[in-house]
């Protein structure tokens, strides 16, 4: 049967541009976007160090010639094992202009991971963000040999003991090595430039991986800069203003690398932050355009419903009411009429409040990626006066595919295609793209590659998905996820896994039976608000001995009942563990992105899964119990 395929909407303004270089993407900026205060790197005893377009190029020239003045070579490899900041974009554009690929290091994989990608990579120079982040990788630098050289962002380095035929660089010392070579040769830059092509391969970035060691994903500059135009000019109003940018998100995964070469192409003013400081800096900066994954945006409703709990009074009533209001909330349909006032007199009394808390009282876009968003969030967001669209793609399509927009979103979806990207769903559901934005392939892996890419183009992404009757892309599954009970039964576990962590008492959720009779699952939850449910019912405890209480596990059977309705019974829970402590990077039981890492979990959790398949009928509820 043939595909039918999808292609971005006729009112969609994306424009497919083609052949352009990410270096290209700074020069245009610099000549058409002049922005003194582009670029914005907080200060460790407050405030900001700040530099204009034009003088990040000057100085990315210099990291480009440095580099080469020190002995890497047009087509060597060169590894950024740096926090996600000024310093990283810095080199980033340098290694690029230079004409050396480079391969960013996720700073929370363990030593052997970082080993294996350096190894894999064959990155013959390492940078590192500061003194600390260079001892890390002293302890490690003996496996990698073929990094002949380091280069520090901050600090001097003096006391770091590296291996022999390892030098030491400081990034000043390389950028002054760099301004006397363009002394030297003033149109050297220029000459660099001419010798990329857009067909020319500008990134490794390895895929965290659910399964297996990582995989490196070859991107080329086209690739990217394809990605860039398609998904930022698809967003209707960008560029019609100079947008100001936060961001907090690991320049290490492509998602948030390809939105910084997007600020960067538009001349945007950018702020870097982190996780740890996003809250102070967030009501500081009060951006207009902000990127997040779905976990905060999980963990900031959370933190509103609490503050609604734990109030009291008229404000507690009101609140509540809002809330409500918000939560039956369709962002294709806003309200009219008495509906509209309604929401009106929300806004003035609770919403604006939550707007000016978060900092987002000027925002025009929260861009959700990752994971997938909840229908429900999407719609309280949107109640609450911060636009919020999610969109789809994978690090293999640099990486949108789809995206939802201001005028064009539906809550629970991933948006249309954006432009130049075709859309299909193979006869076993799996979501299928092509396009300019689709790699090249794995780095030395070809039969990897030919497992994902077929002979007409199509990248097979592994998502389960469909589309509405309007058009937009649902994504139901992950094609791993998909596991078969005994019965012959096949079990897609996100929807109930989604329908699970609606509750804000459950955190996580991962649903498991393979080639068992029926499903269980392994509950997270919430250690911050279960408490304050627990005391507004008069339950005592805390921690392990709290989920022991009968009135907290008859709270969690009825959350698992009501999340097995409407459900094929044989995806419905039967039994469940209450697990303490959350999944999470630093356990190794999320990836770098975030995504569970399912046998990892079953693994970790197995005789407590072994327990809920042998525990007797007249165990409590449905085996519901403490991992010990």
């Amino acid at each position: 049967m043939a595909l039918q395929i999808h292609t971005a909407p006729p009112a969609s303004p994306g424009r497919v541009v083609l052949g352009v270089t990410l270096p290209a993407l700074l020069d245009e900026a610099v000549e058409q976007h002049p922005n003194p205060k582009a670029f914005n790197q907080p200060r460790a005893g407050g405030g900001w160090t700040t530099m204009s377009n034009a003088a990040f190029r000057d100085a990315a020239d210099e990291v480009a010639l440095g580099l080469l003045a020190h002995g890497i070579e047009r087509g060597d490899h060169a590894a950024l094992f740096m926090e996600s900041d000024l310093y990283f974009s810095l080199c980033d554009f340098g290694t690029l202009i230079a004409g050396v690929v480079n391969v960013p290091l996720y700073t929370t994989y363990a030593p052997e991971n970082l080993v294996y990608v350096t190894q894999h990579s064959e990155a013959k120079a390492m940078f590192v963000s500061d003194e600390a982040m260079l001892a890390s990788f002293a302890g490690w630098a003996g496996e990698v040999p073929d990094v002949t050289l380091v280069v520090l962002a901050q600090g001097s380095g003096e006391g770091v003991s590296l291996p022999d035929g390892a030098r030491l660089v400081t990034l000043d010392a390389l950028r002054e090595a760099g301004r006397a070579a363009k002394a030297e040769a003033p149109n050297r830059p220029d000459e660099l430039r001419d010798l990329i092509d857009a067909q020319d391969l500008a990134t490794l970035i390895y895929t965290s991986g659910t399964t297996g060691m990582p995989k490196g994903v070859m991107l080329t500059h086209e690739n990217i800069s394809a990605n860039v135009y398609a998904a930022y000019s698809g967003i209707e109003g960008m560029g019609e203003q100079e947008e100001v940018a936060l961001t907090f998100l690991p320049l290490t995964h492509v998602y948030a690398r390809m939105l910084s070469f997007a600020d960067v192409a538009w001349g945007h003013q950018v702020f870097y932050s982190n996780p740890d400081q996003l809250v102070e800096h967030l009501p500081e900066i009060r951006p207009t355009v902000f990127a997040t994954v779905p976990r905060v945006l999980e963990k900031v409703f959370d933190k509103v419903l609490l503050g609604i709990q734990q109030s009291d009074g008229a404000k507690k009533k009101i609140g509540t009411w809002a809330l409500g209001l918000a939560q039956d909330y369709d962002l294709s349909a806003p309200p009219s009429g008495l509906g509209a006032v309604k929401h009106a007199l929300a806004d003035r009394l609770v919403y604006s409040t939550i707007r000016e808390r978060l900092g987002l009282t000027r925002v025009r876009l929260v861009s959700v990626g990752g994971a997938a968003l909840r229908a429900d969030l999407a719609n309280a967001f949107s109640a609450f006066g911060i636009p919020t669209a999610q969109g789809y793609g994978l690090t293999e399509t640099s990486p949108v595919l789809t995206t939802n927009t201001p005028t064009r979103n539906q809550a629970g979806t991933t948006g249309q295609p954006i432009a130049g990207v075709e859309i299909a769903i193979a006869d076993d559901g799996e979501i299928l793209a092509r396009g300019p934005n689709v790699m090249k392939g794995y780095y030395k892996a070809p039969e990897k590659t030919a497992e994902v890419l077929d002979d007409d183009g199509w990248f097979h992404t592994g998502d389960i998905g469909e589309f509405t009757p309007e058009g937009y892309l649902k994504i139901t599954d992950r094609k791993k996820a998909l596991f078969k009970l005994s019965t012959g039964k096949y079990v897609i576990p996100q929807p109930i896994e989604n329908k699970l962590t609606e509750s804000p008492l459950i955190e996580q959720a991962v649903v498991v039976g393979h080639s068992q009779k029926y499903c269980t699952a392994l509950l997270f939850p919430n250690m911050e608000a279960l408490p304050l449910w627990a005391k507004d019912r008069g339950v005592t405890g805390s921690g392990e001995a709290l989920l022991e209480a009968p009135a907290v596990q008859e709270e969690f059977e009825r959350l698992v009942a009501e999340a097995n309705e409407g459900m094929d019974h044989w995806s419905q829970v039967q039994r469940f563990r209450l697990v303490p402590e959350a999944m999470t990077v630093e356990n190794e039981l999320l990836t770098p992105t975030m995504k569970v890492k399912r046998r990892a979990v079953s693994e970790e959790f197995s005789d407590d899964i072994e327990r809920m398949y042998n525990a007797s009928v007249e165990d409590h509820g449905r085996g519901a119990s403490v991992v010990a």
